[in-house]
């Protein structure tokens, strides 16, 4: 179904049929965690530990000084032999997850696309940082999503803002999914959640029911004395940006965001599944939101080593993604958003495909950035997310050798792929 007239409906922003998607239980590749043992008589492992990251943008947690000497990272793939090869360095162990001598029914995944843009394992949880799923609701009794919830707004139909469709929880697992050892991991699993119900059952709303959560927001944002600065839509309608904020296409949605956003609070939101100018979309084409395109990848990490996907080739741009004119580029980043794993519905877990996946990913990394740099406005954090991405047809930070972490055959997206690991 194309998207409804901005006066009457607006849709889900991003989710594509599941055919195509991979298998539930899929594994997740290219963990790089390690412990790095320097050799005994290096005099300061906390110096060395810091050159390394400054050198090779390494995620550098634990330093050790006692029983051994050196420090405990996250290092991409393209800089391991790197590290490895430094005079000061005895060997690389990797660290595996140990557990307690007992049984345990389930162990967590890391979704590929949390993998795919370094935000797995990091120091930097989210803690602090909440965000608002404008969407179908949360599932608030999800075990990866229940001691994250903060509250929510049903503006919607159905008595709360429990989530009876399974859109909004995949989006939120995305975000905020908790470090529990069971089920998958979030880009931000401290992160607070506020699950505001736009949408209904069926995956479709209102201007009034999205206007009517964006005004939520508003109440809780930072200016108003609250603790929400960021929001995800993955939802779209038809329409246009008139540069104005709304004044002069009369357009609430647009006026309500310009509020919100002037009071603290940063957007991330789904470009849309057409494959079009994404002019023609909104919220989407409001220059005052970070706008996300939807990256194909088979592997977790960058490359394009792995095989094609449903919807394109390894590290390069799904080929439904809508895509951002001159007029919208400086607002539009990209982030993976094919089979993507997360939270569902009743306590479950699936794969799904849109920008609606992409854009969430962006919402966590909004949140990352916004706990280690509280304060930060929102054009603040998108163009720190943008300066931090990863430009297409290059290889990023060294970690592809003569290849390119991501290509554009299509010629269309210009934008950067967001990376969690250089905040």
């Amino acid at each position: 179904m194309r998207r409804g007239v901005l006066a009457l409906a607006i849709a889900l922003g991003g989710q594509l049929p599941s055919a195509g998607a991979a298998p539930a239980g899929a594994a997740p590749a290219g963990v790089e965690r390690y412990v790095v043992v320097l050799e005994r008589d290096v005099a300061r492992p906390a110096s060395i530990a810091a050159e390394h990251a400054r050198k090779y943008r390494l995620d550098v947690g634990m330093v050790y000084n006692s029983a051994i000497k050196g420090y405990a990272a996250t290092i991409p793939a393209a800089r391991v032999g790197a590290v490895r090869a430094d005079d000061r360095v005895a060997y690389l162990t990797p660290d595996v997850e140990v557990n307690a001598a007992k049984r345990r029914a389930t162990t967590q995944v890391v979704p590929s696309g949390v993998n795919r843009i370094n935000a797995e394992f990091k120091q930097n949880t989210g803690s602090g940082a909440e965000v608002a799923v404008l969407d179908t609701g949360i599932d608030i009794d999800h075990p990866d999503l229940i001691d994250n919830i903060r509250g929510g707004k049903n503006c919607s139909t159905g008595p709360s803002f429990d989530d009876g469709n399974g859109h909004g929880t995949h989006v939120a697992g995305t975000i905020a999914a908790a470090r529990n050892r069971s089920g998958v991991v979030g880009v931000a699993p401290d992160a607070g959640l506020w699950a505001v119900r736009v949408l209904n059952n069926a995956g479709s709303g209102s201007i009034s029911s999205v206007v009517c959560g964006i005004d939520f927001v508003d109440s809780k944002s930072p200016a108003k004395g609250g603790s929400i600065t960021v929001a995800n839509m993955s939802l779209s309608g038809s329409g246009s940006d008139d540069g104005q904020c709304g004044s002069v296409n009369n357009d609430a949605m647009h006026e309500a965001i310009c509020r919100t956003v002037d009071d603290g609070v940063t957007f991330a939101v789904a470009a849309g599944n057409e494959d079009e100018n994404l002019a023609a979309s909104i919220p989407a084409a409001y220059d005052e939101v970070i706008t996300v395109s939807a990256l194909a990848d088979s592997t977790g990490t960058p490359c394009g080593t792995g095989g094609p996907t449903t919807y394109g080739a390894d590290d390069t741009f799904a080929s439904f993604s809508n895509f951002a004119g001159s007029s919208d580029a400086s607002h539009t980043i990209a982030a993976p958003g094919v089979s993507i794993r997360s939270t569902d519905k009743n306590g479950t877990y699936s794969f799904k495909s849109g920008t609606s996946m992409a854009a969430p990913h962006i919402a966590g990394t909004a949140a990352l950035y916004l706990a280690a740099n509280p304060g930060t406005t929102p054009a603040g954090v998108a163009a720190a997310l943008q300066a931090l991405g990863e430009p297409k047809d290059v290889s990023f930070q060294d970690e592809c050798g003569t290849g390119a972490s991501h290509t554009d055959p299509s010629g269309l997206h210009p934008e950067v792929v967001v990376r969690a690991d250089t905040l």
